[in-house]
């Protein structure tokens, strides 16, 4: 295997550190921590696991994130697109094959960035992206609805519109005083920013509504109004690590929810890097992003963590309060973790309403629904990739709505390239007057009688084999010689060999003569080491199509 492309810029970073960068990050690195604090919380139990659980992952994937990554700032930990895939594995196989679904996203994780597939992952069609994002969005948003109206539920169903349907029916136990407590603390945090960009609207919409929330059970004989600690018992310690029951039958039902975990993870900590880079000018290492993403992950379940990734919202914060070095990002961890240790039992006051709030601005932020909008005006293809991605992930669920969106667009992209690729036969003429061949004087060349010229214009893979047949057949006379231009297959797959060396037996048989032209080296190599250059004749494989005419000039003769 060629060299691994790993090199955390933390150990570049220590190299050229100071007194000044250190405060500068410190800074940052307090303020993330604090703007982290609220959201894991929220993502924790929206995601069905404790409070606890989701500062854990907060930490120690947030260290982890920042020790290994490839990005100057970015910051790492639970974040809303997991929620979804979380909340349906734990319903099906509990916290265990959580920690063994994540286990084994983060070893796919390692192994993207092995393999240096990190430059890949960011090709994924963008309605996909955008799509299973607004269906994540309307998702989160929906599971909120029983906290934010403080229904009387004995059990919320587990898919969409049977949610909606048993929300409808318990409209009429809607707790006014939990009601107003989510709309309030959307209001916080919505009009913050105006009076302080520096203190997060979530922050301060929690310590409100925790104090109100506070004062309205204890001074003022309220109750229905259900808080962190009617639902959780916080412990304000790091848990212990503990080990996993791996096992055949469970990674092979795990698969499929790792797979999504991991593209997931891949996808959102990419994009959160390369929106960083939009800003800071720096450019991120992708396939060390990776690796850090994946030991991360593969670390974070024996301490009983959840998914992680590179988180958008906070790496944004990270940066615009001065953070530049992966520094800042430690820091946050250790921030977190002192918050957990001193402060953590306070946590069980924080209203589950407001919690609620919070996670409907999330889901709001990340619906991106100008950009939906926008898509929508796009192609018929890009809508049907779009549309399919959102409505898989809202009816069905996220890991569906990947395979089958990926699988899409595949078929999408298949159906393009073969459209692009065109194939075109000349018999008694050649213009040349459009290639640009500017060496030559001739515009036009002459096709000795009895050869035909084929010109492949694309790549030549199996969406365009079938395509070359076609054309074949419909020649009517047998020629003497066939000369197939390939000046402009930029590649062959083993479909496009298969198809070629088919040709060349078949015309063998009827005593026609094959003649490549203008073979690129890259195409010239995948016909050797396929042999097909052996069998072809390396005399045969001419580097123009004024070298391939006189060669069949000779034949003629």
């Amino acid at each position: 295997m060629k060299h691994i492309d790993f090199q955390p810029v933390l150990f570049d970073t220590i190299k050229n550190y100071n007194k000044e960068k250190f405060f500068t990050d410190l800074m940052a690195g307090i303020i993330v921590g604090i703007v982290a604090l609220p959201l894991a919380i929220a993502f924790g139990i929206a995601s069905g696991v404790s409070p606890e659980q989701g500062l854990v992952t907060a930490i120690i994937a947030g260290f982890i994130i920042s020790f290994l990554g490839g990005s100057n700032v970015q910051i790492g930990g639970p974040t809303g697109a997991f929620i979804i895939i979380v909340y349906g594995i734990i319903q099906q196989f509990g916290t265990a094959g959580l920690a063994i679904a994540t286990v084994m996203a983060g070893i796919m994780l390692l192994l993207m960035g092995i393999f240096k597939l990190g430059t890949i992952i960011r090709f994924i069609p963008y309605p996909i992206v955008v799509g299973f994002t607004s269906g994540i969005a309307l998702t989160i948003f929906t599971t909120q609805i029983k906290d934010l109206f403080g229904l009387t539920m004995d059990k919320v169903p587990a898919d969409f519109i049977s949610k909606w349907s048993a929300y409808f029916q318990s409209f009429g136990t809607t707790n006014w005083i939990a009601l107003a407590v989510g709309i309030g603390s959307i209001l916080l945090i919505v009009v913050t920013p105006k009076f302080s960009k520096k203190i997060p609207g979530s922050l301060i919409a929690i310590i409100v509504m925790t104090i109100v929330s506070y004062l309205l059970r204890n001074h003022m004989g309220i109750t229905g109004l259900e808080t962190i600690g009617d639902r959780f018992e916080i412990k304000a310690s790091l848990p212990v690590p503990n080990g996993l029951d791996f096992n055949l039958g469970t990674i092979n039902e795990l698969l499929p929810a790792a797979f999504t975990i991991a593209i997931l993870g891949a996808i959102e900590s990419l994009l959160s890097a390369t929106v960083a880079d939009g800003v800071t000018g720096h450019k991120h290492n992708s396939n060390t992003e990776l690796i850090a993403q994946g030991a991360a992950n593969i670390v974070v379940p024996f301490f009983g963590g959840i998914p992680a990734t590179g988180a958008i919202a906070r790496t944004m914060t990270n940066i615009n309060n001065g953070g530049r070095t992966p520094v800042a990002g430690l820091i946050h961890a250790v921030v977190l973790l002192l918050i957990l240790l001193f402060l953590g039992p306070l946590t069980k006051h924080i209203p589950m309403a407001c919690l609620a709030g919070v996670l409907v601005i999330v889901s709001y932020n990340m619906s991106e629904w100008r950009t939906f909008k926008s898509l929508m005006k796009n192609s018929k293809s890009d809508v049907a990739v779009l549309l399919t991605t959102f409505l898989l992930t809202v009816i069905f669920d996220l890991t569906i709505a990947i395979e089958i969106g990926l699988l899409l667009a595949l078929v999408l992209f298949m159906k393009r390239m073969s459209e692009v690729t065109r194939i075109t036969v000349a018999k008694e003429q050649l213009d040349l007057s459009h290639e640009g061949e500017i060496y030559h004087e001739e515009e036009k060349l002459t096709v000795p009688k009895g050869v035909e010229v084929y010109e492949i214009d694309g790549p030549f893979f199996f969406g365009v084999a079938n395509k070359f047949d076609e054309c074949m057949k419909n020649i009517g006379e047998k020629p003497h010689i066939r000369i197939i231009r390939m000046r402009k297959v930029p590649f062959m797959d083993t479909t496009g060999l298969h198809n070629l060396e088919s040709l060349y037996r078949l015309s063998a048989k009827e005593k026609i003569q094959i003649i490549l032209s203008g073979v690129n080296e890259k195409v010239h190599e995948t016909l050797k080491k396929s042999g097909l250059a052996e069998i072809v004749g390396e005399e045969n494989i001419c580097s123009n199509i004024h070298e391939a005419l006189k060669k069949a000039e000779r034949f003629t003769n």
